[in-house]
């Protein structure tokens, strides 16, 4: 086993993985950014290590930094976890020609024919998995998504080659969306994946999303039965189950020997899952479960662990995370197919910083004045944040995960009713009372729910009345101060290692800003503000400032000084949250400056456009 692990992620799942290690007797290294100084993980690590500014590009996703923090650290593998880096697999290759440094996860080789999307259709293709009609070679000319169409009919989903949790993926209706959304994908596929190849497929008017989850060493492949993510809002999954409510046990055995079968062809090794579409039948009786002669079709492979790995975990007893390490230590897996029985159901619930009402708006700021997680018998908590913790909301709206184990579904869905209600969250408003909903939700309950469910079916005033009566509202972020004692927290580095010293004093000054920390790294100066910046989007009498209402990175400027804008043109694409957001004049003018580029960060507030 190794001596110590480079955890190369953040959050609730930086400390997972932790967690996993300790178990094992393995030292724990984190890497941080600017922004998550004082982050969760950080403070659960052995120790840590700055991999740069805020912004993930020079940070997170710098792999150069994060393989120099594990030679500095003298960690001998590194844990991508999910996200970041976790699917890259040019990341992979890289950290497999370190000296001296394990990668925990697939060879590099395996990730690029199954990270792909269409090697990967190839892949199963080629191992009698099925797959939903579509192109096996990138497409690149709107020419290709008419023709498609026309052959196979609309809706076409357009889908980037790197792409995941609908990230890259745009629904064409009628050949005249064509253009626009191909142009859309390739943007995302490029920002998210650093690839702008997308391909095409049948896109499935009545599909359940069910998946399975592999882990495989050298000698074989083993499948840990399937999860149900079927409920999504906008491709994000929101809440996953296991086993699946709708799956007969025919069908279930078939779909899970189709997983083992392809990812035994792709000589695939360590953990990963198998993504497939299953065709719902919307007039099913809620009891005739779907027979094993429905259709399914091969949708992707995670190359990686994945959110709802803990589902598995709580009908399993197998940590997914012990059996990654074991493998990639050369040591196997320490079970095989005939240990795996599946026992009870779970189910997860993703506790997201998000404003259901709002269209599951993220947080922008907040702090949790109270964060009271639930307990009991079958309760499980995944997070990284603690009371008083201030939201980090520079990556993703993610809080926390609750799992809920129970002997059937019935019983799980009522102890996750209670341990929601025990959940008690101040400062921050999060997606609890939704869920508190949705175990209600007669749809739900019934096991009958698609993967269009949430965007198509469930009245938003439903969502609005959950938020009244079970919701908080979020405080502000700043300390209120009585005067009377001054906290200081200061962040030492050394060639890059963090240190850190809390100091607090009573009948203290305030501490200055703007000046050195104790480890002589200068803070970087407040953003400047209307008042103090010429530049900053001064707007003339009759103008309009067109601003951010979320942090987040700008993807394209779609205007130009001097053009003529109506009410309702973009005049920007900012992705915030993994999501791509169109910014709107809400009104027309004159386009007097533009204040942002193309890659840009950008703060709530901050002017993008002024139009006169």
């Amino acid at each position: 086993m190794f001596d110590k692990v480079l955890v190369a992620n953040r959050g609730e799942i930086a400390v997972r993985v932790m967690r996993a290690c300790e178990e094992l007797g393995v030292e724990t290294v984190a890497v941080y950014s600017d922004a998550d100084r004082h982050a969760g993980h950080v403070r659960y690590a052995d120790e840590a290590y700055n991999v740069g500014p805020a912004r993930a590009a020079d940070s997170y996703l710098d792999g150069g930094a994060v393989v120099d923090a594990a030679r500095a650290a003298d960690a001998d593998a590194i844990h991508p976890g999910y996200g970041f880096l976790a699917e890259n697999a040019d990341f992979a290759a890289r950290v497999e020609a370190t000296d001296g440094v394990t990668w925990v996860g697939p060879a590099s080789d395996a990730m690029g024919q199954l990270g792909e999307k269409t090697h990967a259709r190839r892949a199963m293709a080629d191992a009698d998995v099925p797959i939903v009609p579509g192109t096996t070679e990138p497409v690149a000319d709107v020419e290709a998504v008419n023709e498609f169409g026309a052959e196979h009919g609309y809706p076409v989903a357009i889908k980037a080659e790197g792409g995941g949790g609908g990230r890259g993926m745009k629904i064409v209706e009628s050949p005249d969306e064509a253009e626009e959304a191909l142009e859309s994908a390739k943007r995302e596929g490029e920002a998210y994946f650093s690839n702008d190849s997308v391909y095409l497929e049948r896109y499935l008017e009545t599909p359940r999303h069910v998946e399975v989850q592999v882990v495989a060493d050298e000698s074989g492949v083993v499948h840990l039965g399937e999860r149900d993510c079927s409920l999504q809002r906008r491709h994000q999954k929101v809440i996953e189950e296991g086993p699946s409510p709708a799956l007969s046990d025919e069908l279930r055995e078939r779909i899970g020997e189709a997983a083992r079968r392809g990812v035994a062809a792709a000589d695939y090794v360590n953990a990963g899952t198998v993504e497939f579409l299953v065709e719902e039948d919307p007039d099913r009786d809620p009891d005739d479960l779907l027979g094993p002669e429905t259709p399914f079709y091969f949708l992707e492979v995670n190359t990686r662990i994945q959110v709802e790995h803990t589902v598995t975990e709580a009908l399993t007893g197998v940590d997914i995370v012990k059996e990654q390490l074991r493998v990639a230590a050369g040591e196997g897996l320490s079970i095989t197919q005939d240990d795996v029985e599946l026992s009870g159901h779970a189910v997860e619930f993703r506790i997201n910083a998000e404003n259901a009402v709002e269209g599951f708006q993220p947080a922008s700021e907040g702090r949790l004045d109270t964060y009271d997680p639930p307990g009991g018998i079958g309760v499980r908590v995944d997070d990284a944040l603690r009371q008083g913790d201030e939201l980090v909301t520079d990556y993703d709206s993610m809080i926390a995960k609750l799992i809920v184990w129970g002997r059937d579904r019935e019983e799980c869905l009522a102890r996750s009713r209670r341990a929601l209600a025990e959940y008690d969250v101040d400062g921050v408003v999060t997606v609890v009372p939704f869920h508190r909903l949705m175990l209600s939700d007669e749809r739900f309950l019934a096991g009958t729910h698609t993967t269009k469910y949430l965007d198509e079916a469930v009245d938003p005033d439903r969502i609005a009345d959950a938020q009244e009566r079970w919701g908080t509202e979020p405080s502000g972020s700043s300390d209120e101060d009585d005067g009377e004692v001054t906290r200081r927290e200061f962040t030492v580095e050394v060639n890059g290692k963090r240190f850190r010293v809390d100091l607090e004093e009573r009948g203290a000054p305030p501490i200055p800003t703007g000046g050195a920390d104790a480890s002589g790294r200068r803070e970087r100066p407040p953003q400047a503000t209307d008042a103090d910046d010429d530049d900053a989007g001064d707007v003339a009498e009759g103008g309009e400032a067109v601003t951010v209402e979320m942090q987040g990175t700008i993807l394209s400027v779609d205007v130009a000084e001097g053009d003529e804008v109506a009410a309702g043109d973009v005049v920007c694409v900012l992705e915030a949250m993994k999501m791509e957001n169109d910014v709107v004049a809400e009104r027309g003018g004159t386009v007097a400056s533009v204040h942002v580029a193309e890659g840009d960060s950008v703060d709530m507030g901050d002017v993008l456009v002024v139009l006169e």
